[in-house]
């Protein structure tokens, strides 16, 4: 377990390195490249080459917001089944991006759950307490653990196939209708774009229907703009679903360490 890869990053407030790379577009790495790609060939070596299965941890964008969720590929029978084990609010099956971590440890035939959660630079009691039990579920599902540390579900994590982002048809202050779990419709008004005035306003309209995994929490937009993430899903009662799972996450304890083991 490594609580924090990019210390760089970390005490900068700011996801890249102080080459100006980013970390999770470096791997595989090189032990005589840049700075990131030698961050990442030691990850690589020390850690990953020693796995089994790995769970990558992380927070929306800054002045973005993400329900929790596990992104997969869909081409990892074992990384969707663990992805379900986790309990996540939301399970997304997503294309690998060359140079990331999930990329370069499937090469090796090691499945990686990306976390996806809460916003960067903030806490997040919901998010924390989902990732927390999340990977206690999955530590179970590996016998790692005994039962009794992983907390059970109340309810099944929504499957979606693919997302894609709402863009702000124009500039201008954001006012929204509907927030991260929500369950919306295509054609129905997310939000809308007024002037500072107020005098002219443009709705904001979701392009698909589905679930909202992620928004931004910027109330000025520029024109295209990311503003509502949908991930699509033809699950019945899925704000139902949200809502009983993280109902859920609130009422579970938060173990100490000597419980667990």
């Amino acid at each position: 377990m490594v609580p924090i890869v990019n210390n760089f990053g970390f005490l900068n407030r700011s996801r890249y390195l102080p080459d100006r790379r980013d970390l999770n577009r470096t791997f595989l790495g090189s032990e005589s490249g840049s700075l990131a790609c030698r961050l990442a060939h030691l990850f690589m070596t020390e850690v990953v080459a020693r796995s089994n299965v790995g769970i990558d941890l992380h927070s929306a964008a800054i002045h973005r917001t993400n329900l929790p969720q596990v992104r997969v590929s869909s081409d990892s029978v074992e990384a969707i089944e663990l992805a379900k084990r986790f309990g996540a609010p939301v399970v997304l099956t997503s294309a690998l991006r060359p140079g990331s971590l999930r990329h370069a440890a499937q090469a090796r035939n090691i499945p990686v759950l990306v976390y996806e959660a809460g916003e960067g630079l903030r806490f997040d009691e919901l998010a924390a307490r989902a990732g927390v039990t999340g990977i206690l579920r999955v530590m179970h599902a590996l016998e790692m653990i005994a039962r009794r540390s992983a907390p059970r579900r109340e309810a099944l994590s929504i499957v979606a196939s693919t997302s894609s982002w709402v863009r702000a048809p124009v500039g201008g202050l954001l006012r929204t209708f509907r927030t991260i779990g929500s369950q919306v419709v295509e054609g129905e008004a997310v939000g809308v774009v007024a002037d500072p005035f107020g005098e002219a306003e443009t709705e904001v309209l979701a392009t698909k229907s589905g679930i909202i995994v992620g928004r931004t929490n910027l109330p000025v937009v520029n024109e295209g703009d990311g503003l509502f993430n949908i991930a699509v899903s033809s699950a019945p009662g899925l704000e139902t679903t949200v809502d009983t799972i993280s109902s859920q996450l609130e009422a579970d304890p938060l173990y100490d360490e000597d419980e667990i083991i």
